[in-house]
């Protein structure tokens, strides 16, 4: 499909430079400030996934407002965001309903602890989340981010089989799969399996059991799919079958595993490892964090297979994207499991300070009504439709070796001959190149090595998404057709 049929009249309309400069009446920083804040950005900040010593070399934007999909810098600039602010905003920057749910808990108790204590927010959005997760999943436990989510997914599983009668001790192995990130605490890291982040904290780890991932544009069993019939899926069983004695959960992305580039399940692949699972007596742990409230086009991409995992962990657009919080449920078998008197000492000894933070849980209920009342999910699925028919146009570009789309998430990996799908070396920073070529254009995004991620606000409109895509076809080819791109093997 010629993606230049999206873009006639209105929508062929190109953001210059020039156009994204401030307007009439915008107060733009004085230079003198914005030099100031550079150099104090570098003297002082230590960011996060960045090498300081190029990141120093840079000029860096510094965003000062935002509203709808735009993020605004100190010169009046405009960029379209496009990684939702690393996956977290759902409903645009400055979205009333959100807004105003904080600034009526601002006038009540901007936080208490759950220890010992509760409060009215953390109450209600614990019933609404139950009310909403997959079928089974029954109790709320909170923290403050989709790392320490899983660090409790963890713990908690780790725990449950100590407390059985009799007690299990020797079921204290967690599964992971290639590719996998959960996070950056040492919990998180030890059921990762993405060697650039992961490896240099080795003998930090507990040791866990790797199984492949299903990568199905490079398959590591040389099959195609559907004929292949998820003989990834036999592969895995095997596996644990060999081991299930020892094995507390296994741990799984549902059919996205993010971090990793975008890489989609097939369909009908989370399911069979629920019942390979309820099989062999193994917990199931769903890493929801990134394709949780909606991303994927469901509100959780477990509910696409029918699945209720035993632990699900929840994070990122949690609140819409305005507050950290996370949160891990789990089902009345597993919570059970923890009851009993206190000398016992069955109790969960895990929490963190501002578990259960009345503004957190205030936006993330406010979040909750938006997707109930605006027919959210609804809606996505034309635009994600949409999304699908002009992310097609991209496929003809010599250097796009896949697309992989899930709803509002989608990778774009770029490899530097599609024959042989040989992937561009970490050295040329192609997905760097391609992303700051973007930025030029006026879209922020942010790659994983070769691959280009695009994961817009939900209220992003057709003519916005149009031109999301557009940018990225015109970076992309732009940066391909200079003699680096073009190498050959």
């Amino acid at each position: 499909m010629e993606l230049s049929y999206f873009f006639k009249g209105k929508m062929a309309k190109k953001r210059s430079s020039k156009e994204r400069k401030s307007r009439p009446g915008e107060i733009s920083f004085p230079q003198r400030e914005i030099t100031r804040l550079i150099n104090q950005d570098k003297r002082y900040l230590w960011h996060p996934f960045t090498q300081m010593q190029e990141w120093t070399k840079e000029t860096p934007i510094i965003i000062k407002e935002a509203k709808g999909v735009y993020l605004k810098d100190l010169r009046g600039h405009s960029y379209l965001d496009g990684t939702s602010s690393i996956w977290v905003n759902l409903h645009g920057h400055q979205c009333q309903e959100i807004d105003e749910a904080i600034k009526s808990q601002l006038k009540k108790v901007a936080h208490s602890t759950l220890l010992g204590l509760s409060n009215i927010p953390a109450i209600r959005l614990a019933k609404a989340l139950v009310r909403i997760a997959p079928k089974g999943l029954t109790r709320v436990f909170y923290s403050d981010d989709g790392s320490t989510a899983m660090e409790i997914a963890i713990k908690m599983a780790y725990q449950f089989w100590q407390l059985q009668k009799p007690a299990q001790p020797e079921k204290k192995i967690f599964v992971s799969f290639t590719n996998a990130y959960h996070g950056d605490t040492v919990g998180s890291v030890s059921v990762g399996g993405i060697d650039l982040f992961h490896q240099r904290f080795a003998s930090l780890l507990f040791k866990t059991l790797k199984i492949p991932s299903p990568y199905c544009y490079r398959c590591h069993l040389d099959l195609n799919f559907p004929s292949c019939q998820l003989a990834c899926a036999d592969e895995i069983e095997k596996t644990l079958r060999s081991h299930h004695p020892e094995i507390a959960a296994v741990v799984i992305e549902p059919k996205v595993q993010a971090a990793a580039g975008l890489i989609t399940a097939p369909p009908g692949f989370l399911k069979r490892i629920r019942q390979i699972c309820t099989d062999l007596n193994i917990l199931l742990i769903a890493d929801e964090v990134a394709t949780g409230f909606g991303r994927t086009g469901t509100m959780f991409a477990c509910q696409e297979d029918g699945v209720t995992p035993d632990i699900l962990a929840l994070s990122k657009g949690i609140t819409g994207g305005y507050l950290p919080l996370a949160a891990t449920l789990t089902t009345d078998p597993v919570y059970k499991t923890f009851l009993g008197s206190y000398e016992e000492f069955k109790t969960f000894f895990h929490g963190h300070s501002y578990t259960g933070n009345p503004l957190g849980c205030a936006a993330a209920l406010a979040n909750l009504q938006i997707f109930k009342k605006g027919k959210v999910l609804t809606r996505l699925k034309g635009k994600a439709t949409f999304l699908r028919k002009i992310l097609a146009a991209l496929k003809d570009l010599p250097h796009v070796g896949d697309i992989r789309q899930a709803g509002f998430m989608v990778g774009i990996e770029l490899v530097r001959k599609k024959k042989t799908k040989n992937p561009y070396p970490l050295t040329e920073k192609i997905g760097i190149r391609v992303c700051e070529e973007a930025k030029k254009r006026g879209m922020i995004l942010r790659p994983l090595g070769n691959i280009i991620v695009l994961v817009p606000p939900f209220i992003s409109t057709r003519k916005e998404l149009a031109r999301m895509v557009e940018i990225i076809r015109e970076a992309i080819t732009q940066i391909t057709d200079k003699k680096v791109g073009n190498q050959r093997e």
